[in-house]
């Protein structure tokens, strides 16, 4: 079983390639390839063929998966760049935490 350390609806920062320094929500999850696809980062062009009459072809912009160690996740409370640490709760159920500086915020 593949872990990823994102999960769908995280903003996210990417760490290197053409968008680097710029932040995106996370639209899917591949564990199994250990990809993710983040809103409107990593674009590419798609040449579409028309499958039917009342479909058009054409090119077409469209986010390609990325790599998951090249993004890290972004705390929502102090908003910076975070590693994901994992902690229990009293009632047994295990959340995600913040491992910046004074902050240990859950998401």
């Amino acid at each position: 079983m593949n872990k990823v350390h994102v999960k769908t609806g995280d903003t996210v920062v990417i760490l290197s390639g053409k968008d680097k320094g710029k932040q995106g929500k996370v639209l899917a999850v591949s564990p199994k390839e250990g990809k993710v696809i983040v809103e409107g980062l990593n674009v590419a062009r798609k040449h579409v063929k028309p499958r039917s009459a009342q479909q058009q072809g054409g090119i077409v912009d469209a986010e390609a998966a990325m790599y998951a160690s090249k993004v890290m996740a972004v705390c929502p409370k102090c908003g910076k760049p975070t590693r994901v640490a994992h902690k229990f709760l009293e009632d047994g159920t295990k959340v995600r935490v913040c491992k910046n500086d004074g902050c240990g915020e859950e998401f």
